[in-house]
């Protein structure tokens, strides 16, 4: 539509919701109004716009003064819009201006409020001051009134009588009277009540009435009347000062340096950075530092090493008083399969062979036994067999007597030669057990004879060394062998103190899933009770339980006398030495400094010191092939036997190298790193748990369990051979002999040879001799008779040979005909 001047409008069906409302442009007398909303822009006449006399916001009456075609109706809504929207407008800023007057409130009381929290920090500032202020002056009035007070009493002793009766009277009473009142007044320090009960209250003291408490010590009444006396004396008098004897380690923390001296950390402190080390009370400093520090100081340096924290567990000599007769303790010792286990259980009427693995002792065994005529023996049974040499220099070291078992039928062998040189090693007496004399074939005239190449007489070849014929099948002589060892313990004399600390060795060591580390141990001194704090080897504990080789719970174990000991905290090495403490700190700190010790020395033994040797190591390791394994076993004397068997396995190409070897079950941790080390578990008596072997599945990791040594030593044998190279060996198979040369298109040249030796094959490697010395090797590119290809010319008959890749042949030239064979090889 369009108005009177032919400006176009937008008509509007209703009043505009939202929008802005702007002053718009003329045309003649008509003024327009511009009302913009959210989706159009309407043009509407200004209601001032009306001839005067009409009413504001009413309808114009001239309709000759609107826009034509708009009725009334419709120009009214239109100016009810634009007043609506004037409206809103108006009222948008009234709260404007509203939210800024709240704002302005906002901050200024913001303001009001620091100041006044800064007015208060001022005015608490300056009554701390005033109150520090008013404290000084009172405390140096009090200290001027004693002064006086000191003064006045020791004038008062040298003055004549009568000055002492005028003396109060000229002095002034004002001065007199406040400090009489403090005097009377309770103080507010540590002795403001001499009766007060120090400590906490307990049942007793509240039941009992009495004052309870604890009484002052001599010295503190000493030194508070040492204090009193320098009070009146008016001034006070430096204490004197104490020497005292600091141990100084090889490091020691500075505040530990202040503790041991009895001085300030801060003087100690200020007197390091006064020599320049600019250093905390939390740090460390070296021994001679320590030393400067403690002489400055005006105290006595006593310079002591980490290794003195074994001087609480060093050996004493017993009194002779004190010791009282103990049982010897027997070694079975002898070849695998000799019958040590069933000659200790003819002794002991038990089985014990009928539990071993393979009828094969693997384990040292530690049993008392009592004889018919009352005496005690103490017997351990050694493995016999090869890879158990450690369990047998250990069983050697720790016993008073060692019966060496030789089987009748198969007399002196490597085991038994090694246990002679053991109980030769421990310097103990032997006694030689000719076993299975029941035997048709036994021979102990034999046994005898041999032991003679190794400087063992027996008394039947006129010597010193007892020999007894047993049998542990029918029991002959075991009578015999007891009263010989009754005899020899006789001659010893064994002898022993109960009444000390235990001292022990441990001959068995395991990890066990319902009581955790568990040691076999041989009371050696002294007597072991439940609820003693040792240490042994690595390791410390309490202990929980003692266990005897019957499997009954025992409150204590005397010398010679073998337990099973609960309460570790660890599985110690067996061959350890159980010591007794008084304390659990002192096990503690001896078991951290031989652990760190250990550290340091495989991390010694493993280092190179030089650069050559740096280079060497790492040029062999390059050369050397290796097999990584997991060992995990039963008890400690096992996995340590294990791991010797395997360093003995390998050469100068292959060997075996043993990534971990513990006591106890496979877990999780064992499968992680045999999986990030490619190695498998070797698991000997142990099994792996449910998640192992979850993970194992999961992560193609090989678990191999086994009960017998041997069986173990020679599948890691097989398996380390099959990383040694194979040996090429090299088989001549004939000889022919160059008669001419042809050169033939295509090929090149070609020899016309006559087989003279053997047989040519066309798949064999050949070398050309001229002149008998080699000056080509290869193979051949064609072997031809007469013009067929054949695989193989016997001797005596004509072919034609040509070279890969070597063309430089003549007549007269010998062409040797090889063939490479690859042998496997194996570790001895």
């Amino acid at each position: 539509m369009s108005d009177s001047d032919g400006k176009k409008t937008l008509g509007l069906r209703g009043a505009p919701r939202s929008g802005n409302v702007k002053q718009s442009f003329s045309h003649g007398r008509t003024k327009n109004v511009v009302v913009e909303t959210k989706r159009k822009r309407v043009v509407v006449p200004k209601p001032g716009a009306s001839k005067p006399g009409a009413g504001s916001g009413a309808p114009s009456g001239d309709p000759s003064r609107r826009p034509a075609g708009i009725s009334d109706a419709e120009m009214a809504r239109r100016l009810k819009a634009v007043q609506a929207a004037k409206a809103r407008e108006a009222e948008e800023t009234a709260r404007r201006a509203a939210e800024e007057k709240a704002r302005a409130e906002e901050r200024e009381r913001r303001r009001a409020e620091a100041e006044a929290k800064e007015r208060e920090q001022r005015e608490a500032e300056e009554r701390a001051k005033q109150k520090a202020a008013d404290e000084e002056r009172q405390r140096k009035e009090a200290e001027e009134s004693a002064r006086r007070a000191a003064a006045e009493a020791a004038s008062a002793k040298e003055a004549p009588k009568p000055e002492q009766r005028s003396a109060p009277a000229s002095r002034p009473a004002p001065a007199e009277t406040p400090r009489r009142d403090r005097e009377q007044r309770p103080s507010r320090g540590k002795g403001r009540d001499d009766n007060r009960r120090s400590g906490k209250l307990t049942l007793n003291q509240a039941l009992s009435g009495g004052e309870g408490g604890r009484q002052k010590s001599l010295a503190a009444m000493k030194r508070k009347q040492e204090r009193a006396r320098q009070k009146a004396m008016g001034g006070s008098v430096e204490r004197e000062k104490v020497i005292r004897d600091v141990q100084v380690p090889e490091t020691i923390v500075v505040s530990e340096l202040a503790n041991r001296m009895a001085e300030r950390v801060g003087d100690v402190v200020k007197s390091l950075m006064n020599m320049g080390m600019m250093v905390t009370q939390n740090q460390s400093i070296d021994a001679d530092t320590a030393e400067l520090i403690i002489e400055e100081f005006g105290h006595k340096v006593v310079r002591v090493s980490d290794a003195d924290v074994e001087d609480v567990i060093a050996d004493v000599e017993d009194n002779e008083d004190d010791l009282q007769p103990r049982p010897p303790v027997i070694t079975i010792m002898g070849h695998v399969d000799h019958g040590k286990t069933s000659l200790l259980d003819a002794i002991r009427d038990a089985k014990v062979v009928a539990g071993e693995a393979g009828g094969i002792t693997q384990h040292i065994g530690a049993y008392q036994v009592k004889t018919d005529g009352g005496t005690t023996l103490t017997f351990l049974d050694t493995p016999g067999h090869a890879a158990f040499t450690s369990m047998r220099s250990r069983g050697a070291q720790v016993t008073d007597i060692v019966v060496l078992v030789v089987a009748a039928d198969d007399a002196v062998m490597p085991q038994t030669i090694e246990a002679i040189n053991h109980a030769k090693a421990a310097q103990v007496p032997m006694i030689v057990a000719i076993n299975k004399i029941d035997k048709p074939e036994a021979n102990p005239d034999k046994v005898r004879t041999d032991l003679l190449q190794h400087e063992v007489i027996v008394e039947k070849m006129s010597g010193e060394v007892q020999d007894v014929e047993v049998s542990a099948i029918s029991g002959q002589g075991l009578d015999e062998l007891l009263e010989a060892i009754a005899l020899q313990a006789e001659i010893l004399e064994l002898k022993a103190n109960p009444d000390r600390a235990a001292q022990g060795a441990v001959i068995e060591a395991q990890l066990d899933v319902g009581r955790g580390p568990v040691a076999t141990v041989l009371v050696q001194k002294g007597t072991l009770r439940q609820g003693d704090i040792f240490v042994v080897g690595e390791q410390y504990g309490k202990v929980r339980a003692l266990i005897n080789d019957k499997g009954d719970r025992v409150k204590e174990a005397g010398p010679s006398v073998p337990v099973e000991v609960l309460g570790l905290n660890g599985t110690p090495e067996a061959g350890d030495v159980l010591n007794v403490t008084d304390t659990e700190a002192q096990a503690r700190e001896i078991a951290d400094y031989r652990e760190q010790a250990a550290k340091d020395k495989r991390a010694a033994a493993g280092a190179a010191t030089t650069l050559e040797q740096l280079m060497q190591k790492a040029k062999d390791d390059e050369n050397v092939s290796e097999l990584p394994i997991l060992v995990k076993a039963d008890v400690q004397g096992s996995a340590e036997a294990i791991v010797q068997a395997m360093e003995k396995i390998g050469n100068d190409e292959v060997r075996v190298r043993v990534l971990h070897s513990g006591v106890g079950a496979i877990t999780e941790t064992d499968i992680g790193l045999a999986e990030a080390s490619g190695a498998p578990v070797m698991g000997f008596n142990v099994r792996a748990n449910t998640s192992a072997r979850n993970t194992a599945n999961q992560k193609g990791v090989e678990i191999r369990y086994y009960s017998v040594i041997y069986d173990l030593v020679d599948d890691v044998k097989a398996a380390a051979s099959g990383l040694l190279s194979a040996e090429i060996k090299e088989n001549f198979i004939g000889y022919a002999e160059i008669k001419d040369v042809f050169k033939v298109s295509n090929v090149g040249k070609v020899a016309g040879c006559l087989v003279t030796e053997g047989v040519a094959r066309r798949s064999a490697g050949v070398r050309l001799l001229r002149d008998n010395v080699v000056i080509h090797e290869g193979t051949l590119k064609t072997l031809k008779r007469f013009k067929d290809e054949v695989a193989e010319v016997q001797s005596g008959q004509e072919c034609g040979m040509a070279f890969e890749n070597y063309d430089d042949i003549r007549a007269g030239d010998v062409i040797e005909i090889f063939e490479r064979e690859e042998v496997t090889r194996t570790l001895d």
